[in-house]
């Protein structure tokens, strides 16, 4: 019998099939082993010496995989094709060793395949390798590396800038980009500017756009035309003006194809066409990699997808100009086959490109056996590939000069131009479309662009021809800022600068969003104050370690590593002498030091310029205080007045409330004859009726999500603040019920029970019997006080856990759908659907809640040293509780025979 071990219980389920009765295939169900979370997984005084610590939810299948190996005739390793794929192969190696599971004789061999179907299984299993030493050393390295810059950088953080959550060797470099990016729209100066528009027309009548390009022969720039004096001086200039073509250019232009997806081009495009996130590409593409039930067959659909290669090998690419020849005939057939080199750094080029494991297998013919994404993402990936191979798309582009005498002696030239496809050649599959167009601060630079004008047809027009203007407008422009990051982009921009790697963009985006560090908004990336404030601190007293040429140098040195060109060790010797002094610069450095540091480099951001050329930073309450960045280890960061205790003046970072100044007063209560004001404090801004007097608290109210405190109104805010109401009585119990705001948001409540409502509005609009209807399914729905736990919906019953300890269910929480096995339960992250997720995804997304510190509480209590240990730094550096498991140590250096496993997997590398 000869034991195959896989990553995933999809693909061994799929690969059993191809394989056989002589093969028994295994699933690993992805990380075994991990550096624990605690201080001393990894000793640099001890040569960088490795502890390594089963994962508990492994220990089942593990012993599983060891009882099947002592009985097995040969052991092939046909874990992922990649560097995280070759470290799973030579951990498990390396724990059947320990187990004595590998008997004397035992035939062992490591298998890749870049696709899961019939053909790449056999090819693979006829052409076996050794575990590939190099490429694991450069898995031990990274794993190094993204452990002692997270467990040593982030306890600094928490020392000197309490409320940070983590630092990370790539996270916070995909964090300064974002950032940065927020700094220049800040910084961005608009410049007004003006354009000349016409609607020309021939003398048959057919009408054209122009605008105008040059005065005296002159080609104007974006801003010469600076204010609305000079346009409409212009424009009465050459209104109705005699207008002749004075030259007509035309010219043969090609537009060619796209390269096949990788990692990045294929989020790009999910993102801009599909508006799935970089984590969801990812998933949806995992389970078309590893197979989906087609017409009764099982089959992988699509190549490997963790690859920055743009290649596709020879078999493939004839399919493909097959293909094209027989649905689009041989014109559409590219005449040469078509070669693709990668732009980005670091590239990997011996990676294949993501393409359809059969290109025969149209979108049409396998949508009915995909979920909506799978067959979104398939067909993206199909199209892309087979326009990869086609030929050019071939354009026609005129562009036509008129000029006119204007009637102060100068002479205009108007310019239109046009463009019409003569052969659309690979447009006929697929357009990829554009991103957005990167606008610099330069002067002279924003969103306008001849491209769109280039987009039409031109009636015909020839050198001599008369035309007459329809209309002539003067219209106002403003330069743009450079657009914030999009997932998409943002993953751009990390593989142009080399910062990080296809297995890594989606969960380093995902960590930003986990940390608070950045939010989405209309699928923008905007930082938050807590992402700028690590960001400056970083910058402030690590800079080198958050330097673009930093981070993708070390890049360069872990791809040395792995094509056997440089030992890691010394690698790690290198880098970890240069960061210890510079943790070591700061021991001595204060919090007030820090925060004054802080205070000049976000000063645009917390203290914007007033209006008025006063001082940001002198307190609008006592009018002699200086405004400076405070730090509460429970609160976070605030602005507070430098004369505490005697003024208590604080406020948010930035907000609308704050950016005035002080408080907004907008009217006078009719029955106190109080102000109602806008306040702005430390948690937000805030209503209040009057001012404090003495120890009476004046009467409160939160502004809810939804209303924005820069235009609320004096109603809306007497609303508010009249809260609570009484909805009515209660049939049943004679008592009020009543509707306020807390917390957690609006509400209702009677007798002891909340529930709460979708908005604020419900809270004064809402009945009796719709009240009492929510009360009852609240308390229908919720245990008494003695009573038994609520009842859970289940959203989707995944079976039995591969590793035993009863069912895996996907149910509803109060706080949105997680995953729940054995008293373990794991948030589903936003943008994923509870109802695609697969036995996979769910034990992934359990492993990592327990590497988080969830699940089970030990039996007895644990030594308080230990206790207090526990919280420490995963791969890229975030506190996390620390989890029991087995442990064992990687002493020097890791035999050849023997393969290792990523940490995280890529995806822990963010």
């Amino acid at each position: 019998m000869n034991v195959v071990i896989v990553e995933s219980a999809a693909k061994a389920k799929t690969i059993n099939k191809y394989l056989g009765a002589n093969y028994k295939v295994l699933a690993s169900f992805g990380h075994v082993r991990d550096l624990p979370s605690k201080d001393g997984s990894v000793l640099p005084d001890k040569d960088f010496e490795m502890t390594w610590e089963i994962d508990s939810g492994s220990q089942k299948i593990i012993r599983e995989i060891a009882e099947a190996v002592k009985k097995a005739d040969k052991l092939i390793l046909a874990t992922d094709p990649d560097r995280e794929g070759e470290a799973i192969s030579w951990h498990l190696l390396e724990i059947l060793d320990q187990k004595k599971a590998l008997k004397k004789g035992l035939e062992i061999e490591r298998v890749a395949f870049n696709a899961v179907t019939k053909q790449a299984i056999m090819a693979a299993i006829a052409a076996p390798r050794q575990i590939d030493e190099p490429l694991v050393d450069a898995y031990l390295a990274r794993r190094a590396l993204d452990y002692l810059v997270g467990f040593t950088l982030s306890p600094v953080l928490w020392r000197k800038l309490p409320g940070a959550r983590s630092a990370g060797r790539v996270q916070s470099v995909a964090l300064r980009l974002v950032c940065d990016r927020e700094a220049e729209i800040e910084a961005f100066k608009t410049d007004e500017y003006w354009t000349i528009e016409a609607t020309m027309a021939t003398k048959a009548g057919e009408e054209f756009p122009a605008r105008l390009n040059a005065i005296d022969r002159t080609t104007l720039k974006k801003l010469d035309i600076k204010d609305e004096a000079s346009a409409f001086a212009i424009k009465r200039a050459i209104e109705k003006g005699d207008f002749r073509v004075v030259s007509v250019e035309s010219k043969d232009v090609k537009r060619n194809p796209y390269a096949p997806f990788a990692t990045s081009t294929l989020q790009m495009d999910a993102s801009r066409k599909l508006g799935f996130s970089a984590k969801q590409t990812m998933q949806v593409a995992q389970r078309l990699y590893e197979g989906v039930d087609v017409g009764g067959e099982t089959v992988g659909l699509i190549t490997y997808m963790r690859t920055d290669g743009v290649t596709i090998v020879p078999e493939g690419i004839n399919a493909i100009r097959g293909l094209i020849a027989r649905e689009y005939s041989q014109r559409y057939v590219a005449p040469f086959v078509r070669e693709y080199k990668t732009k980005a750094k670091n590239a990997q080029e011996a990676h294949e490109a993501i393409r359809p494991t059969d290109v025969a297998r149209t979108p049409q013919s396998v949508a009915r056996y995909l979920d909506k994404d799978q067959a979104r993402l398939y067909d993206l990936i199909w199209k892309r590939a087979v326009a990869s191979q086609m030929a050019s798309a071939e354009m026609k582009q005129t562009t036509a000069d008129i000029e006119v005498k204007g009637r102060d002696g100068k002479v205009y030239t108007m310019r239109a131009t046009g463009s019409v496809v003569t052969f659309d050649g690979f447009l006929k599959v697929y357009d990829e479309g554009r991103d957005d167009r990167v606008r610099t601060i330069e002067k002279g630079k924003d969103d306008t662009s001849d491209e769109d004008d280039a987009a039409r047809r031109l009636p015909a027009l020839n050198e001599g021809d008369q035309v007459t203007d329809r209309t002539m407008e003067a219209e106002q422009h403003f330069t743009q800022p450079p657009p914030r990051y999009s997932e998409a982009t943002l993953v751009k921009k990390m593989e142009e600068l080399g910062i990080g790697r296809p297995s890594t963009y989606a969960s380093t985006l995902a960590v930003l969003q986990e940390r608070d560090y950045v939010r989405i908004d209309k699928k923008r990336l905007i930082p938050e104050d807590k992402g700028r404030l690590v960001i400056a601190f970083l910058e402030s007293f690590f800079g080198k370690y958050v330097e673009f040429d930093f981070t993708a140098a070390l890049e360069e040195k872990l791809d040395l590593i792995s094509s056997g060109e440089m030992e890691y060790k010394e690698v790690l010797r290198d880098f970890w002498r240069d960061f210890t002094a510079a943790i070591d610069g700061i021991k001595d450095l204060r919090v007030g030091d820090v925060l004054e540091a802080l205070n000049e480099m976000l000063g645009p951001h917390i203290f914007p310029s007033k209006e008025d050329g006063s001082d940001p930073r002198l307190c609008p309450k006592c009018g002699t205080g200086r405004l400076s960045l405070k730090i509460s280890g429970k609160n976070g960061a605030f602005i507070g007045c430098g004369n505490y205790p005697d003024c208590k003046y604080t406020r948010q970072l930035t907000g609308d409330a704050s950016a005035t100044g002080g408080d907004r007063e907008l009217g006078f209560d009719p029955e106190s004859g109080l102000p109602v004001l806008v306040k702005s404090g430390r948690f937000g801004p805030y209503l209040q009726l009057g001012e404090a007097e003495g120890d009476e608290k004046p009467k409160r109210s939160s502004i809810p999500k939804g209303i924005d405190a820069a235009t609320i109104d004096f109603e809306k805010a007497m609303q508010l603040l009249s809260l609570p109401r009484e909805v009515g009585i209660h049939p049943e119990t004679g008592t009020p019920i009543m509707a306020g705001l807390g917390r957690y948001g609006p509400f209702i409540q009677h007798d002891g029970t909340y529930a709460n409502v979708e908005s604020i509005e419900d809270v004064f609009t809402i009945g009796v019997n719709r009240a009492v209807t929510l009360l009852a399914e609240k308390r229908a729905g919720k245990a008494g006080r003695f009573g038994r736990a609520a009842v859970k919906t289940v959203l989707k019953d995944l079976g039995e856990h591969p590793g035993g300890g009863g069912k895996i269910q996907v149910l509803d929480g109060k706080y949105g759908p997680y995953v729940s096995h054995n008293k373990v339960n794991a948030t589903v992250p936003k943008g994923t659907n509870p109802e695609t997720l697969t036995v996979d995804d769910a034990i992934r997304l359990l492993q990592e809640r327990v590497a988080k510190g969830g699940g089970k509480k030990a039996g007895r209590k644990a030594p308080a040293k230990a206790a207090k240990s526990a919280k420490t730094a995963t791969d890229d550096g975030d506190a996390k509780p620390a989890k029991a498991k087995a442990s064992t140590k990687a002493k020097a250096k890791p035999k050849a025979t023997k393969g290792k496993k990523s940490a995280a997997k890529a995806d822990a590398e963010s």
